[in-house]
């Protein structure tokens, strides 16, 4: 009988185990779909977050140091030229050196009113047009004449800021040179070059109000990225905090 029953029990326990490993496998599956699906569900919230709430708003220089830093590079025509038209216009670092003497000016020399960005140097090849304000536009008829007085290229496909070696500045040049202005014209803090993209956009919001003009002006994809510009600024902030009694 003993004999008899053994295969029984080996059979009953296999039954059990098997019974059992499904069990178990089909909690860890149940297991595993609630992980994944709160992973996702928690990286869109926080990326949600991101877009809509963003902790901090974008640096960007007050207007006193705009004044200053446009002060201080007074008598370089090129660095000069270059935080004029990030201010002016919000262009990007790699967009303002890649610019070629055909984007902005006409055959004749004459600086045009609106900057057509080819796709080779727009931010993911999206063409779009540039608005000059017009004290730019002053400050490009007196760059011809520094262009043309250091014997720089004037023919369309031309870089327009060049180096001392006339060749076609380095965004690590510009950068290496914005620090260093930003220490001659006495700033407490030093900003990163994009700092005046922030700068433009926010001033084109705050004189708005208008999200859909800054976006366009920003040549951003979704208003959603420039939802960032609405929060208060850092001059904002400074003017409330500076005549607090303390």
């Amino acid at each position: 009988m003993v004999g008899r029953d053994r295969p029984d029990l080996c059979q009953t326990r296999k039954a059990d185990y098997s019974s059992q490993k499904k069990e178990d496998d089909c909690r860890h599956a149940e297991f595993w779909h609630l992980a994944v699906d709160f992973s996702a569900r928690s990286k869109r919230e926080s990326s949600l977050e991101r877009i809509l709430m963003p902790h901090l708003s974008p640096q960007t220089l007050t207007r006193a140091e705009q004044r200053a830093i446009l002060r201080a590079t007074a008598d370089n025509p090129r660095d000069h030229l270059i935080y004029s038209l990030a201010i002016g216009t919000g262009l990007r670092l790699a967009e303002i050196v890649g610019l070629n003497v055909g984007d902005v000016y006409t055959t004749e020399g004459r600086p045009r009113n609106r900057v057509r960005l080819r796709p080779q140097i727009a931010k993911g090849g999206r063409v779009g047009d540039v608005f000059l304000p017009d004290a730019l536009l002053a400050k490009f008829r007196r760059f011809w004449r520094h262009k043309a007085s250091r014997r720089e290229g004037l023919l369309p496909e031309d870089a327009l800021l060049c180096s001392q070696s006339r060749t076609r500045i380095s965004p690590r040049r510009v950068q290496f040179a914005f620090r260093t202005w930003q220490v001659k014209a006495g700033f407490d803090r030093l900003y990163p070059f994009h700092s005046l993209r922030h700068t433009a956009v926010t001033e084109v919001y705050r004189r708005s109000r208008d999200l859909f003009l800054a976006q366009r002006f920003a040549r951003h994809v979704s208003p959603l990225t420039t939802t960032v510009y609405t929060h208060p600024s850092d001059e904002e902030l400074f003017k409330q905090v500076r005549s607090l009694n303390c």
